[in-house]
């Protein structure tokens, strides 16, 4: 047998249980195959456990359990590194959970927060440096760890009252569809809910809208005043959250 066909055998061993590929290693390796399989198995499950804490607070460890059995059966791991496990997890939940939003929106919250911790070290601007800036033509450059995903329910409020070990709101659906901004503000991995508006702004001014661009576009929406008034209030809060690290 060649080393690659036994690499292959091993592994369709591992992911799918496959008594052939177990027999062409022989009778012997039986034992030892079953203790790999179990440690392969019992890494991906804290993987999972340890990137989904508020997630299995919320709908239980038994259920909990139950999903991560189903998705190591469905997804196995394609990455190198055990870190990049825990991305397909949210649409397993998504399958499992069609009737509730909010179990995908807190494990989407649970990943977003675990990557944006490890994410690129990188220094914010702050308001003192934002005197000389030619704000007719700037752009702004966002952290690399900022991310963004739809919001439909309270999920951001559950997920506060877990980690606070505190009784959880019930499930509410919002009036109108928002958004969760995650991102890392120093060594503090952090979220809030925001506004379809802000995460619209957002998106086109990551995607190399200039700020006085954005202003144009929020004076259309809600007159002079309040338009300048809103993109001003913005930039104040993402200065203030750090999310801002350069402008061109």
């Amino acid at each position: 047998m060649s080393l690659l066909a036994l690499q292959r055998d091993f592994r369709a061993w591992l992911v799918h249980d496959d008594e052939v590929a177990a027999r062409h290693l022989g009778e012997a390796a039986g034992p030892g195959l079953r203790v790999y399989q179990n440690n392969y198995r019992a890494a991906l499950i804290a993987c999972l456990e340890e990137s989904f804490a508020r997630t299995r607070d919320w709908i239980g460890g038994e259920a909990f359990h139950d999903a991560v059995v189903a998705h190591i059966e469905r997804v196995p791991p394609s990455s190198w590194t055990l870190d990049a496990y825990p991305r397909d997890f949210p649409a397993t939940l998504a399958m499992l959970y069609p009737g509730d939003a909010e179990v995908t929106e807190l494990a989407w919250i649970d990943l977003a927060l675990g990557e944006a911790f490890v994410g690129p070290d990188v220094t914010a601007l702050t308001m003192e440096d934002l005197s000389g800036i030619d704000w007719d033509e700037a752009i702004l450059h966002f952290t690399p760890t900022l991310d963004l995903a739809d919001l439909t329910t309270n999920a951001t409020a559950i997920w506060s009252a877990l980690a606070d070990d505190e009784v959880p709101p019930s499930v509410e659906m919002l009036p109108e569809t928002g958004a969760i901004l995650v991102w890392r503000q120093g060594i503090s991995a952090q979220f809030r809910a925001i506004d379809q508006y802000e995460r619209q702004a957002l998106l086109s001014a990551r995607a190399c809208l200039s700020f006085a661009e954005l202003c144009d576009v929020m004076v259309i929406a809600w007159g002079e005043a309040d338009g300048i008034a809103r993109a001003g209030a913005l930039l104040g809060q993402w200065v203030t959250d750090g999310l801002i690290i350069a402008t061109h």
